[in-house]
């Protein structure tokens, strides 16, 4: 379970029981609290340089309420974001939100969980009859925070009984035994991140091990969930279609049966240039492939434009990546490859 060094309270997260319970709980554990008029604009957070206050932030939980009503959209993987946290103790290298989240990720949770559920039954009744899909783990992963706020299991409980809702949420932790014990009626699809034991060990900073993840998967999908992968971000560096047939055979090995309905979903590496800005500045030292020359510039669904690999790259990648799922996962589905 995360626990934060500090918290912050906006006073309108007070008037919910969860901040109630909340405030009390961290004031019992000695944590220092204080009081930010804004989600948004947190200050205070210590570190002399920015690497500095790059891991302070990730100790730091701020606690607020979800004002807005509208939620983005989260392709490819669903319809839109479910907002339940944003950021998480993880400090992977190459993360993505380093391009919205800035060189001070700290996390963050929403209080008023009920009021962000019905705004989604909202947007299910307005796309009647179709099925509505929300995406969990957009901004955030979710589980670390999950003991403190129990904002998933109330998802998971939600959508079990929408006919025309489906949750799915991706997390690279876990700590995910309460989750067990919620209704899901096979309406939440909760995917593992993983990547290569090399991969894990140079990037993946403050996370579980490859085979903690697969040994969690392993329990929600004996709790009934239907399950998936997310092998992301895929480096077209050195002897990677070796190492990735390797995580394969290394998964396949790991279940003694094969799982129904399993997902996967492919993304390589991509980066902004702001996120490269941040990333190289907080992790000066990195091995990270940010060569923009090596790369084709696209624009992305949120309108600012990322380095991804050039297409013959990725038409190599498409084969052998699609080839290593169909070998060990004959039945297996790969949702999307980007």
């Amino acid at each position: 379970m995360f626990i934060p060094k500090r918290v912050y309270f906006e006073p309108e997260a007070l008037d919910y029981p969860l901040g109630q319970e909340l405030k009390q709980r961290f004031s019992g554990m000695g944590i220092p609290i204080r009081l930010t008029g804004s989600h948004n604009r947190v200050t205070g957070i210590p570190g002399k340089t920015v690497a500095e206050g790059y891991r302070e932030a990730k100790s730091t939980l701020v606690v607020g309420v979800r004002r807005g009503k509208d939620f983005q959209s989260c392709k490819p993987s669903a319809h839109f974001q479910l907002p339940l946290a944003t950021s998480c103790p993880g400090m992977c290298e190459y993360c993505y939100l380093a391009t919205t989240l800035g060189k001070k990720p700290y996390l963050r949770i929403y209080v008023n969980i009920d009021e962000i559920l019905a705004r989604a039954a909202e947007y299910i009744s307005q796309h009647m009859p179709d099925i509505t899909v929300f995406e969990g783990g957009a901004t955030s992963d979710p589980v670390p925070v999950e003991p403190l706020t129990g904002s998933l299991r109330k998802a998971v409980e939600f959508f079990s009984s929408q006919p025309n809702g489906r949750f799915r949420f991706a997390t690279k932790f876990t700590d995910i035994g309460g989750l067990c014990k919620a209704e899901h009626n096979n309406h939440t699809r909760v995917r593992f991140s993983i990547n290569t034991e090399e991969i894990i060990r140079r990037y993946e900073h403050r996370t579980p091990s490859l085979k903690e993840r697969i040994k969690a998967a392993q329990k929600l999908w004996e709790c009934g969930y239907p399950i998936g992968f997310l092998v992301a971000p895929i480096f077209l560096e050195g002897e990677w279609r070796q190492e990735y047939g390797q995580l394969f055979a290394q998964l396949r090995q790991e279940f003694s049966q094969l799982p129904k309905d399993l997902t996967f979903e492919l993304i390589t590496h991509r980066f902004t240039a702001r996120a490269k800005n941040n990333l190289l500045a907080l992790f000066p030292n990195t091995s990270l492939p940010l060569n923009e020359k090596e790369r084709q510039f696209k624009f992305g669904q949120f309108g600012y434009g990322k380095y991804v690999y050039e297409k013959n790259a990725m038409d190599e990648l498409r084969r052998d990546m699609t080839g290593l799922v169909h070998q060990y996962f004959p039945e297996g589905k790969i949702d999307y490859l980007v």
